[in-house]
């Protein structure tokens, strides 16, 4: 008998779930960015620029990001430093888009593009240097299998990064970000990518995401050390970071 997950509030299969997840991507692609400024006000931007900052990305590191296939967060890591970033994102359609984003910037060399799963990383033991993820974790069927792989590939000294959108820590705050959410996102997918669907289950995806405090637990079970999150924009996003020591 197959075991169920959670895709946003509907439940589903373990199976089915990456294939769903894959169809949602694949609706909302070529206009991913656009929506990600107007359900931001643009803040997106500077949350990612904040994640790279952390990074502190240095010439010659070997970096992957993970579900990051329109090139948001490799771009900004490219800019820093003269790294290679591979982008491994299970979406193809999310690939192509971050593909003709780079030729649009002339950003051609030092970036692999893979197409596979955060629970299965087509990359070696011990190979990077740090691994990124923003805004995609909680799309994963077996996180704790994520996080193992992340562990994996990582060198002794590499770091993890995540990105992901969280809880707030103030209860009224967080009652007027969810009515906004749950009425006015949906309604500005279906106008600017023709599905709300696809963006009702994005905002059921972030309330059912792990709280800080536990999420902070799971990357500490999953071997990581001198593990630690930064709240942004009062605990909207929250970067997570964890080394492999």
């Amino acid at each position: 008998m197959s075991k169920s997950t959670h895709f946003g509030y509907k439940t589903v299969a373990e199976e089915e779930k990456a294939t769903l997840v894959r169809g949602v991507f694949d609706s909302v692609a070529s206009r991913y960015d656009i929506m990600n400024d107007l359900m931001s006000a643009g803040l997106h931007r500077l949350w990612k620029n904040e994640m790279v900052t952390m990074l502190n990305p240095q010439d010659g590191m070997n970096i992957l990001d993970v579900a990051g296939g329109t090139g948001d967060i490799a771009f900004r890591i490219k800019e820093k430093a003269d790294c290679h970033v591979t982008i491994c994102d299970i979406n193809w359609q999310m690939l192509h888009e971050g593909k003709n984003r780079s030729i649009d910037r002339n950003l051609l060399e030092g970036i692999t593009w893979a197409c596979g799963n955060a629970e299965a990383l087509p990359l070696p033991d011990n190979s990077q240097d740090a691994y990124t993820i923003a805004f995609g974790i909680r799309n994963v069927t077996h996180i704790d299998i994520a996080l193992a792989e992340a562990y994996r590939v990582l060198k002794i000294g590499g770091r993890f990064l995540c990105l992901e959108f969280s809880h707030l820590q103030n209860n009224l705050l967080q009652k007027i970000y969810d009515a906004y959410s749950f009425t006015a996102i949906p309604r500005i997918g279906k106008i600017v990518t023709g599905d709300s669907e696809s963006y009702q289950y994005l905002v059921e995806s972030i309330r059912r995401f792990p709280k800080q405090e536990e999420f902070a637990k799971m990357i500490k079970n999953s071997g990581f050390e001198n593990v630690h999150y930064r709240n942004l924009s009062q605990g909207i996003v929250t970067i997570h970071s964890g080394w492999k020591v």
